[in-house]
């Protein structure tokens, strides 16, 4: 059986997902086989694996680290949060139902049987398994049948190491009030302490790395430094969408500016990493009317719920911000629910959602009709050969990526599609999508994470405003996700005391 060890944070996002895929990343370049594990993830960024199963996007990425295909079995249990008290429960990769906070909170004991069938699974395959927790160990209102913190630890005998995130203050208490809060054998499991985000002269920090170890009889095993790399981050407390713009040109000035709405219920957001590494490009994401200005390219991306978030761009003012841009010749690009958005009307007769008919954006001429089963699967094509309109750079380019929604979209008849995909599961091939004048939309996440698609979306963008981008530093995403373990792998190596980490890997708990 594989040999455990286990991330666990002081709170969300301390950078548990990171410091997980580092190890993943480091096991791999030493020789073993490594696998990821998280028994629950409540995120809306979610995956589609090869057998058309989903589970969370933070697993995907740490086995992209360890350098195997993603499975179910690293998360088995995916929350996606449907409103403030609801969650959709999805097990082993398949829709189990809806639940409101406090029906499953009763309930989750019932999946431990489920949990440990793919830990167990991943256990007998594999040399090492990286955990995660998830939020922090001592909530004291959520440790009663805990089954993805200290309860998850337990059932592995994994040792734990617990991080903490100094670039938001309070690093000494979070760590030492976290073991506080433990109980005497919780605490017995934490074997050491991580200060992540660290920025500036560790010598500093040096006196209280001795306090830290002397209150808490824990060694630190690890001050990292605020990273530099770009992956994919687990869910929306993503500081990415709090930022204005991305990178920007020599000169000050981006040559291409794309905005993406920020939905309430945004999801799958990682669709547009591609373009914050690109120079020249600018990536932001907006709520208000008055934080649009006058973009390249306005994106309306995945949501949860679109009927909601549908409603929220006509309360919030949105709505009539788009049209206007639209109506002036902005490009508007519309992928799954946003794209669903974007046509004359939406309706719910099953009350998928929110029930009833509404009126669309009338962007495109397409109507949404939601069903109760869910369209979960990986697809490959290119866009449609001679596309009309603004998106004609775009007319050819390879497509990758995978659907994940409710409903099926009907065009009006004589409209070209955006794509020509197969579907990887059933060999089926099918039209996608609409692109119409300046406005494009698909259902397909990850679009734009092939070099063509991305090089053909910025031409298209380039072209509207007469500037050339022959030469614009594009490549193929997965390829640049590579470099970036790497990067991630050596960061860790070098501030991290990793003697130690197989020393605590080989003595367990």
């Amino acid at each position: 059986m594989a040999k455990a060890i286990m991330i666990q944070g002081t709170m969300s996002n301390v950078g548990k997902s990171l410091i997980a895929a580092g190890l993943c990343r480091i096991f791999r370049q030493d020789g073993y086989r490594t696998v990821p594990f998280k028994s629950q993830n409540m995120a809306l960024n979610s995956y589609i694996t090869e057998e058309g199963l989903e589970m969370g996007r933070a697993q995907v990425m740490q086995a992209e680290a360890a350098g195997i295909k993603p499975s179910v079995l690293m998360n088995p249990i995916l929350l996606k949060p449907h409103s403030d008290t609801g969650s959709q429960v999805i097990v082993n990769g398949e829709v189990l139902g809806h639940m409101n906070a406090r029906d499953y909170f009763k309930f989750k004991k019932q999946l431990i049987p489920d949990i440990m069938k793919a830990y167990n699974t991943l256990a007998a395959e594999n040399d090492i398994i990286v955990l995660e927790g998830a939020g922090s160990p001592a909530e004291i209102n959520l440790k009663t049948d805990d089954i993805v913190n200290m309860g998850m630890a337990s059932m592995a005998k994994a040792p734990v190491l617990l991080a903490g995130d100094i670039d938001r203050g309070g690093v000494f208490a979070q760590l030492i009030g976290t073991v506080d809060l433990l109980e005497k054998d919780e605490r017995a499991m934490v074997k050491g302490l991580i200060i992540n985000k660290f920025r500036g002269d560790k010598t500093i920090l040096d006196p209280g790395v001795l306090m830290l170890e002397e209150r808490s009889r824990i060694p630190v095993v690890g001050v990292l430094p605020y990273m530099n790399v770009k992956l994919e981050d687990e869910d929306s407390l993503s500081s990415r969408l709090e930022k204005p713009a991305g990178r920007f040109t020599g000169n000050g000035v981006s040559q291409i500016d794309i905005a993406v709405i920020r939905f309430p219920r945004l999801s799958n957001f990682t669709d547009f990493d591609t373009f914050e590494n690109i120079p020249g490009v600018s990536l932001r994401y907006v709520k208000r009317p008055e934080e649009m200005r006058n973009p390249d390219l306005i994106i309306l991306p995945g949501t949860k719920n679109t009927m909601g978030d549908l409603k929220w761009m006509r309360e919030s003012g949105m709505e009539a911000c788009v049209l206007k841009k639209a109506a002036e010749g902005t490009l508007i690009f519309g992928i799954c629910g946003g794209y669903q958005m974007l046509g004359m009307k939406i309706s719910d007769p099953e009350g998928v959602e929110e029930g009833g008919t509404m009126r669309g954006l009338e962007l495109l001429p397409a109507e949404t009709i939601f069903e109760g089963q869910k369209t979960r699967t990986r697809v490959r094509g290119r866009f449609s050969d001679s596309l009309p309109g603004s998106f004609s750079a775009l007319s050819g380019e390879r497509i990758e990526g995978y659907e994940i929604h409710m409903g099926k979209t009907l065009m009006s008849e004589g409209l070209c599609p955006a794509a020509v995909l197969e579907d990887e599961r059933t060999g089926e091939t099918k039209n996608d999508g609409i692109c119409s004048g300046n406005v494009c939309g698909t259902y397909v996440h990850g679009v734009f994470d092939t070099a063509e698609a991305a090089r053909g979306l910025l031409k298209s963008v380039a072209a509207k405003k007469g500037i050339d981008l022959e030469d614009a530093a594009v490549s193929d995403y997965s390829e640049f996700k590579e470099s970036q373990y790497d990067l991630l792998a050596k960061t860790l190596r070098e501030h991290l005391d990793m003697e130690a980490v197989y020393r605590i890997l080989e003595e367990g708990v």
